[in-house]
């Protein structure tokens, strides 16, 4: 199956039905293959063909969305760009990727202007939403080509999308997804959330992200709609839930929490078509993801997963979730079960399987898995090895089968020979009733080789002291868990993802970046 066959599908069966809204424009099926066809044919005149690299750097919109089938139509790898990287990381991303053509959002076009001489691969400039400018097409050339399907046979083995990892410890890799490894994703995700035909679903991710492209994918599997917002606003996001017949949506934690403390109005609006809250890409606290299941009313489903696996490897469903709310409150912090198809195991150094409930690394084998990386024939040996994708997650699993991911695994604090799960640390500190965010890193220490840091965001009306945070791990954790120390910040730094950069605030402890320990 190939990622293009749901919109052929669902434009004949029923070709009038509403495909995507964005603002107040709305378009049907009939009319989004329309659309695709124009931008595939542009593709092909352009000299594009299978294994060539077109990318975007833009806001979400409906083209946006389209640019994903139409390169599906043509063999084209769409490389899918971060818009909030910086214009040295565009760069490599579009160098590394060898793009040919680069459609681009109005709002960024100066700025990518400013590095053209460094784009040497690129022989196309698009503007995807607007006029041209000097060296740069108009939008209008997507739409004078012709409507009819193109002739360019595409392989279920091709790459469809190729997309670059969130560099939060390095430069970013080129992640080789294939039609069949997306489309199998797609109805993994589909059926683990239950994607209902004709059901409306909110786009508030970004187009780029590897968390939103399986799961606003899903529900137009199954001849449902989609509401784009351009870009995240917890306001807008609370109305249109509230207002505009939404069903089903995916949200970071950290877009969670912001409809929970931004928004004065968020628990006293009524949410009537909303079914389900699917959240992933970051831990969720506790108490953030028990207010939020009180304030929208409605079932939630968590998904572990990672780029290289194009996104769900694991779910925890909304039965789950109703089990945790009866009194299963541990089910909160898992991961969830595998997805239907996948395997999940826990393994030690050697990569032999650990028994239930002991820690090791995560390895997950199934049909959503890369190809590869981009041009990386070594890591992707070495990530791949054995069949099994190794994701660099610690974790346990239970009896029942339920993933517990406890930290990244080049997270993992070792003080005085003992392993801290920075995880287990934050989970208390969000407790305090004076801590708005937190992160734990291990800083160096003479003796013990590393000790805990906190790094605290207080809330707005709060001043928490060093000492009182300490003493309130005191009571919870075990000694060589406890914050050693305490540092405070407005805010911490966090990729698009919602993943905090730890690195970032790590890098001021350790000299030259180089800390040497680790933990499995």
């Amino acid at each position: 199956m190939r990622l293009a066959d749901f919109l052929d599908y669902w434009a004949r069966e029923q070709p009038d039905a509403e495909f995507a809204v964005q603002g107040g424009r709305r378009i049907s099926y009939r009319e989004a293959v329309t659309v695709t066809h124009r931008l595939a044919n542009f593709l092909i005149a352009a000299g594009l063909g299978p294994g060539d690299r077109a990318a975007v750097v833009a806001t979400n919109s409906i083209e946006y969305l389209l640019l994903y089938f139409a390169a599906a139509k043509t063999g084209v790898a769409l490389v899918p760009v971060n818009y909030r990287l910086t214009p040295d990381e565009w760069a490599y991303i579009l160098g590394d990727s060898g793009s040919r053509v680069l459609f681009a959002g109005t709002r960024h076009v100066d700025a990518l202007h400013g590095i053209r001489d460094r784009l040497e691969t690129v022989e196309r400039l698009v503007v995807l939403d607007g006029p041209g400018r000097p060296g740069w097409e108009d939008s209008a050339v997507l739409t004078e080509g012709p409507d009819t399907p193109p002739e360019c046979p595409v392989d279920e083995d091709g790459d469809v999308y190729q997309m670059y990892t969130s560099g939060t410890t390095g430069r970013p890799k080129g992640v080789l997804l294939t039609n069949r490894a997306v489309t199998a994703n797609i109805v993994q995700v589909a059926l683990a959330l239950d994607n209902r035909p004709g059901e409306r679903c909110l786009a508030a991710l970004p187009l780029y992200h590897a968390g939103i492209v399986p799961t606003v994918f899903a529900p137009l599997s199954r001849g449902g709609s989609l509401w784009i917002l351009e870009s995240f606003d917890p306001r807008q996001a609370v109305r249109v839930l509230s207002e505009k017949g939404i069903g089903y949506t995916t949200l970071v934690p950290s877009m969670i929490q912001m409809c929970l403390v931004e928004v004065p109005d968020v628990s006293a609006r009524r949410y009537p078509a909303l079914r389900l809250v699917h959240y992933g890409a970051s831990p969720i606290a506790e108490k953030t993801l028990q207010t939020a299941m009180e304030t929208f009313g409605c079932d939630f489903a968590q998904s572990y997963g990672l780029t290289e696996a194009t996104q769900g490897v694991t779910f925890l469903s909304p039965a789950d979730h109703r089990r945790a709310l009866a009194g299963e409150r541990h089910l909160l912090l898992a991961a969830g079960r595998p997805a239907i198809a996948t395997e999940v195991r826990v393994v030690d150094e050697d990569d032999a399987p650990v028994p239930a409930g002991t820690t090791g690394e995560v390895v997950v084998r199934g049909p959503q898995l890369m190809r590869g990386y981009w041009r990386l024939p070594e890591e992707s040996a070495a990530t791949l090895r054995g069949g099994w994708l190794h994701t660099g997650d610690i974790g346990t699993l239970d009896e029942e089968g339920y993933l517990f991911v406890s930290d990244r695994l080049k997270d993992v604090i070792v003080s005085g020979g003992e392993n801290v799960y920075p995880r287990t640390v934050e989970n208390v500190l969000f407790r305090h009733p004076a801590v708005a965010d937190a992160a734990v890193i291990g800083v160096p220490d003479e003796r013990w080789g590393e000790t805990v840091k906190a790094v605290v965001v207080a809330k707005a009306d709060a001043a928490p002291t060093e000492e009182e945070i300490i003493g309130f791990c005191r009571e919870r954790l075990a000694g060589f868990q406890r914050p050693r120390s305490v540092d405070f910040a407005e805010a911490l730094p966090r990729n698009p993802s919602g993943k905090v950069l730890k690195w970032l605030l790590r890098e001021r402890y350790w000299p030259e970046g180089k800390r040497r320990v680790g933990g499995a």
